[in-house]
C-alpha cells in the first residue's frame, strides 16, 4: 500500500516541480522595476523623435560623428550646398546617394501607438489618431519624395504581406493630402470638444516633446506641412485629380477652418540641453578642435548672402581671414566673406582652408554652447515663402509681396538681427598665446552692425518684382531662411526649381551632376524583387539611378 501511494504521488510530485520551475523562470525574466507593455504616449515620444533632422550631418543629438552615413538626413548641409567638407578624411560633398530614409519601422510604431490608444479608452476619433494620419502623410511622403514609387497600402501588413506593391508616386501624395484633410477635421473636432476622444489615457495625447500636447498647436503644423507638400507639387499642379491650386486657395482663404502658424512662436523645432550630453547641439565646445576647420562655408550660399548685401552673413559665418589679415580688408566688407566651391577637387579645396581663404561657420553661434539654435523641422518662415509663392504662381488671390517680406523679417529675426538698429557680430580670432577654447569670449573680436531694413529691402535684387523675377527672389529667400534647418527641404525645392544654381565639379563627383532622387533600400532589392524591378521598369527604364527623374519632377 505504500509502495502504491509513492506511485500515485510521484507524477503529481513531478508536475508540481515542472509547474514551479516554469513559473520560477517567468519570475527570473521578468523586471518588475520596467514597464511591460509600452504607452501611446511613450510610442508617441519616439515617433517624434524619429522625424527629427538635425544639422550637421547628425542624425541623432547624441551622434557627431559626420563619417557615418546611416540614412539620407546625414548629408542634408552638404546636399543643399550650405556648408562643406575640406578634408577628406571626415566626408566628402560628392552627390553619391544612397538609399535614403527609412521610416517603416517607425510608422510600425504610428500603428502601435493608435492600437494602444484604442486599448486605453481612445474613441474612434482621438488624439493619437489624428496624429497617425499626420505621421503617414510626413512619412510616406518623404520616402516618396527621395525615391518615387514606393509600398504604401500593402505595407506594415508584417508576416501577412511581405511583399508588398509599389504605389505610384501620384498615388502616394494623393492619400497623404487625404491624410492631412482628414487629422485637420479630426483635430477640430478633439480642439471643439476634448469629450469626443474618449475616456481614459487614450482620450488625451501625452509624450508630445515639442508642444507639451497642444492639439491646438498641432493642427497648425498640420495644415503648415499641407501648404508645404502642395508647394512640392507645382510641377504637377495641372493635374485634375491632385487639384493643387484649389487646395491650396481653400486653405488660404479659410484660416478658421485651416489654421496655419502664424508666428516663429509656432515653429516645429527641436531644442538642445545643454545639461544632457545626448540632447547637445550636434557642435559644441569640447569637439571644436577636432572638427571646426574641417568643414567651411559653401560659395552657393556665402556668395547668395554677399549678392543681397544681408546682414545674416554676419549672424551665420566669419569673413576669411586671409582677405582681412593678409589682405587687410574690413572683417565687416561682405566681400570679406568667401565660400568654396563645392565643386572642387578636395585637394585643393583642403590647401586653401589652410591658407584660411575661406569663411567658416560662426563659432560664437555654432560652437561656444552646448544648445546652439533650435532645429526647426516645420517652421514659420517656410511658410510665409510657401504662400508667396503660391500666390505669384496664380493659385490664390493675395500679394505675394506680403508673405514675402514677413519671410525674410521672421528669419532675420531668428538670428536677433532687427529691423533697423545695431547687430553685434563676433569673429573667432585668438591670440597666437591663447590657450583657452571656443567658448572664452576673449577670444572674438566684436563688431557692430548697422542694420537698416529700408535700406536693405531697397536693392533691385531683394525688392519683390513679381512674375518669373519675384518666383526667384521668394525661392532664394526661402533657402537662405533654410539654412541648418527642415532637412532635405532646400535640396528638394533646388531640384523642383534650379534656384538657387547648384554648382558641380569634380568634388560633387556624379558626373559632375547633381543627383535627383535616392537609391532603394537593399531589403527592397533582394527581399521583395518582383516588385521592385517593376517599380523600376514604369519609372527609370529598369535601372536604380540616381539620376532618375521621379513623376513629381516631370
Amino acid at each position: 500500500m505504500k509502495k502504491i501511494l509513492i506511485i500515485y504521488f510521484l507524477p503529481v510530485m513531478i508536475l508540481l516541480t515542472v509547474s514551479s520551475c516554469k513559473k520560477s523562470f517567468i519570475d527570473d525574466t521578468t523586471n518588475n522595476n520596467l514597464p511591460n507593455s509600452v504607452s501611446a504616449s511613450l510610442l508617441l515620444t519616439g515617433v517624434l523623435t524619429n522625424m527629427v533632422d538635425l544639422p550637421d550631418g547628425a542624425y541623432s543629438s547624441s551622434t557627431q560623428s559626420s563619417m557615418v552615413y546611416p540614412n539620407a538626413s546625414n548629408k542634408d548641409e552638404i546636399w543643399g550646398q550650405y556648408y562643406i567638407y575640406n578634408y577628406d578624411y571626415y566626408g566628402n560633398n560628392t552627390y553619391d546617394f544612397d538609399p535614403g530614409a527609412d521610416y517603416y519601422s517607425t510608422l510600425t510604431n504610428v500603428l502601435a501607438m493608435e492600437s494602444k490608444a484604442a486599448a486605453s479608452g481612445g474613441a474612434a476619433v482621438n488624439p493619437y489618431e489624428a496624429m497617425g494620419k499626420f505621421f503617414r502623410a510626413y512619412f510616406f511622403s518623404k520616402m516618396s519624395l527621395e525615391r518615387g514609387d514606393i509600398p504604401m497600402t500593402q505595407a506594415l501588413q508584417g508576416l501577412a504581406n511581405l511583399t508588398p506593391a509599389y504605389d505610384t508616386q501620384k498615388a502616394v501624395m494623393l492619400q497623404s493630402l487625404a491624410w492631412l484633410e482628414s487629422a485637420n477635421a479630426d483635430l477640430t473636432q478633439l480642439i471643439a470638444n476634448p469629450s469626443v476622444g474618449g475616456t481614459g489615457l487614450g482620450s488625451t495625447l501625452g509624450g508630445d516633446i515639442f508642444y507639451g500636447n497642444s492639439l491646438t498647436q498641432w493642427q497648425k503644423v498640420v495644415n503648415t506641412f499641407r501648404i508645404r507638400l502642395l508647394i512640392e507639387l507645382s510641377k504637377q499642379a495641372a493635374d485634375p485629380d491632385l487639384n493643387v491650386p484649389a487646395q491650396f486657395a481653400s486653405i488660404i482663404g479659410n484660416p478658421t477652418k485651416y489654421p496655419l502658424m502664424q508666428s516663429a512662436t509656432d515653429n516645429l523645432q527641436y531644442t538642445f540641453i545643454s545639461t544632457i550630453n545626448t540632447n547637445y547641439y550636434p557642435q559644441y565646445p569640447d569637439i571644436f578642435g577636432q572638427s571646426g576647420s574641417r568643414q567651411n562655408m559653401s560659395q552657393t550660399y556665402v556668395g547668395l548672402l554677399d549678392l543681397l548685401q544681408d546682414p545674416r552673413v554676419f549672424a551665420v559665418a566669419e569673413p576669411s581671414r586671409y582677405q582681412v589679415d593678409t589682405l587687410h580688408q574690413s572683417p565687416t566688407a561682405f566681400s570679406s566673406f568667401a565660400g568654396a566651391d563645392p565643386g572642387l577637387d578636395l585637394g585643393t579645396m583642403y590647401s586653401n582652408a589652410g591658407l584660411q581663404r575661406y569663411s567658416f561657420i560662426n563659432r560664437k553661434r555654432y560652437y561656444s554652447t552646448y544648445t546652439g539654435e533650435p532645429s526647426i523641422q516645420i517652421g514659420y518662415p517656410e511658410l510665409m515663402f510657401n504662400i508667396a509663392e503660391g500666390i505669384n504662381r496664380g493659385w490664390a488671390s493675395g500679394n505675394a509681396e506680403t508673405y514675402y517680406i514677413a519671410g525674410i523679417q521672421a528669419s532675420m529675426a531668428s538670428y536677433s538681427i532687427p529691423l533697423t538698429g545695431t547687430y553685434t557680430a563676433y569673429f573667432y580670432h585668438p591670440a597666437a598665446s591663447s590657450t583657452t577654447g571656443v567658448a572664452d569670449l576673449t577670444n572674438y573680436d566684436t563688431y557692430n552692425i548697422s542694420v537698416n531694413w529700408s535700406t536693405y529691402y531697397s536693392q533691385i535684387n531683394v525688392q519683390y518684382a513679381s512674375g518669373a523675377v519675384g518666383l526667384k527672389q521668394i525661392l532664394q529667400q526661402k533657402y537662405i531662411a533654410l539654412f541648418r534647418h527642415s532637412g532635405l527641404e532646400a535640396y528638394f525645392n533646388y531640384r523642383r526649381t534650379g534656384v538657387p544654381n547648384f554648382s558641380t565639379g569634380p568634388g560633387t563627383d556624379n558626373g559632375q551632376r547633381i543627383a535627383t532622387r535616392f537609391l532603394y533600400p537593399l531589403s527592397d532589392r533582394t527581399g521583395n524583387t518582383v516588385n521592385y524591378q517593376k517599380a523600376l521598369a514604369s519609372q527609370y527604364g529598369g535601372n536604380d539611378d540616381i539620376n532618375g527623374i521621379m513623376w513629381i519632377l516631370k
